[in-house]
């Protein structure tokens, strides 16, 4: 606002040595010929009157009775535009380091092709043999993104008491919404009411870490082993550079106590007899094992387990991800609109706020949509990517 103002008198300087150099003839501002003496005094009221409106020290009303949307359409659209991108990208985003995200076409189903096989140990070729064949198999994982929304009303009597607030308040609202749905839909893909998601974690999938033992230095290094322990179809060994260690809010402080320790200790027997000796050593898992916290874990896991499952996944980019998320191309990030107003005040006028809304109800109405979708990679394979617990020693 204070580079406007300063625009403003500079405009008002370059106005006075015009006049004057013309004896008051027209006055021509940057190019354009101003038919109102007091043109650049108008500017400064109304840049002015903008100022005060946004710094809260009058009311909205007094804007719209001064400036119609007709008047600025482009301003004032930009600026919830700008409210709702800015709260979306700075609210953290826990799943982006464990789920592969990507965009789609439309809203038909896609596929996820994986193919495996031809990468095993070579097979001995006596001489003047035929070197033996070997074969491929594809696999595919489907989704399809959806459209998801939401409208956010606001009564006239809403806006006479509390105009300012409600109108930049409704941006971030919505935008929360979009970003808490897609979080928690994440989280729904490898959590189910009692733990860890029993179509990703299975016995089936040599997943589960045996015991399912509490979150601790021995838990974790046994599903270390667990993750080290899955092979593709060929039987090779797959690896992980980077390990994400995923935990719920309960067990924040514990899995950093853990990973962010500069040495392990650890009780093991001396000589295969009864003695014990402590052994100290540097903690491995600072440089190779990352955290995240999710706080839906226990809102999916609403029926057992909720604060006590914890989860490894293998960095997506490294391999086959367990997880995908997907959003529609060109719609990455949540989109608000407005509902255009069906009424004026007779004579052609806009009237304030509240005037603004719907004819029958008198209520301006917000609305987000947001577009995407995922699913659990574990046909091509994803399910070697991970391994969980549920955390209470069953």
């Amino acid at each position: 606002m204070s580079d406007l103002l300063d625009h403003i008198e500079t405009i008002k300087a370059e106005e006075a040595s015009i006049t004057k150099l013309f004896d008051g003839e027209g006055t021509r501002v940057r190019g354009r010929k101003s038919q109102d003496p007091r043109y650049s005094e108008h500017l400064v009221e109304a840049a002015t009157l903008y100022a005060d409106v946004l710094d809260g020290r009058r009311p909205t009303h007094y804007l719209s009775e001064a400036m119609t949307t007709s008047d600025f359409p482009n301003l004032f659209g930009d600026i919830l535009d700008r409210q709702l991108l800015g709260a979306y990208r700075e609210y953290p985003s826990s799943y982006r380091s464990f789920v592969r995200v990507s965009t789609v076409n439309d809203f038909r189903t896609v596929k996820r092709f994986a193919v495996d096989g031809a990468e095993g140990q070579l097979d001995e070729v006596p001489e003047q043999t035929p070197y033996p064949g070997t074969s491929v198999d594809d696999k595919a994982d489907t989704y399809s993104v959806t459209k998801r929304g939401k409208r956010f009303p606001i009564s006239w009597e809403s806006m006479v008491n509390d105009d300012l607030d409600a109108l930049r308040d409704a941006p971030n609202r919505l935008a929360k919404a979009a970003r808490r749905s897609e979080a928690k839909f994440v989280t729904q893909l490898y959590v189910d009411s009692t733990g860890p998601h029993a179509s990703l974690y299975s016995g089936g999938f040599s997943n589960v870490v045996t015991s399912n033992p509490a979150l601790s230095v021995d838990a974790l290094q046994t599903a270390m082993t667990v993750l080290a322990a899955q092979t593709d179809t060929d039987g090779e060994p797959i690896y992980f550079e980077t390990i994400t260690l995923v935990v719920p809010p309960a067990l924040e402080v514990t899995a950093r106590q853990i990973v962010n320790a500069t040495e392990i200790r650890s009780t093991a027997a001396a000589g295969g007899g009864t003695a014990t000796s402590q052994l100290v050593a540097t903690n491995w898992m600072r440089g190779r094992v990352n955290i995240e916290v999710d706080p839906y874990i226990p809102i999916v896991a609403n029926s057992a387990n909720g604060n006590t499952s914890w989860f490894l996944f293998g960095n997506p980019s490294d391999g086959r991800p367990a997880l995908e998320l997907g959003f529609l191309r060109g719609h990455t990030e949540p989109a608000l609109f407005m509902k255009r107003s069906d009424q004026q005040r007779i004579g052609g006028s806009a009237g304030p706020d509240g005037d603004m809304g719907d004819f029958d109800t008198e209520t301006i109405q917000y609305k987000v949509r947001h577009v995407f979708g995922g699913t659990r990679l574990t046909v091509t394979g994803g399910a070697k990517s991970t391994v969980a617990s549920e955390g209470d020693g069953s």
